[in-house]
């Protein structure tokens, strides 16, 4: 199985860092039928950030509008996803850093039953030639 890759947009929120913060938000999606793609939470500061990878934008502004989340504009990210195997991500790293691209952030993790999946970001100028390089990863 060859591993796929898409051009994603995500939205990023800050929420207090505290117990139940991101529950609350995460609730209010689910509520509203909102399906996440991916999704990562990380402290920042004295906040907590919210980065949202969702597989309708339309439909998860409306419900976080409706809860109160106030996101940023979209930004370009990658959802890479195939079999699990040693070196998964070797291949599109390699490729990024032959082409002088930093990438700003990852996330991996095996999915189970020999799949993996991970969100990459690289900065906006770089997302272009990212996408023709790892489309073809």
């Amino acid at each position: 199985m060859a591993d796929t890759v898409r051009k994603v947009n995500y939205f990023k929120a800050q929420v207090p860092n505290r117990p139940g913060a991101g529950a609350k938000v995460l609730g209010a999606l689910r509520d509203e039928g909102v399906n996440l793609l991916a999704f990562t939470g990380f402290p920042r500061g004295r906040k907590t950030q919210m980065d949202f990878i969702p597989e309708n934008a339309a439909a998860f502004k409306k419900a976080a509008k409706s809860a109160g989340l106030r996101l940023s504009a979209a930004k370009a990210g990658f959802l890479i996803q195939g079999e699990d195997r040693p070196g998964a991500l070797s291949d599109v790293a390699s490729r990024l850093a032959d082409a002088k691209i930093n990438v700003t952030a990852v996330d991996a993790v095996s999915a189970g039953d020999g799949c993996y999946a991970a969100i990459l970001w690289v900065k906006p100028a770089d997302v272009r030639k990212t996408e023709k390089l790892i489309k073809t990863a």
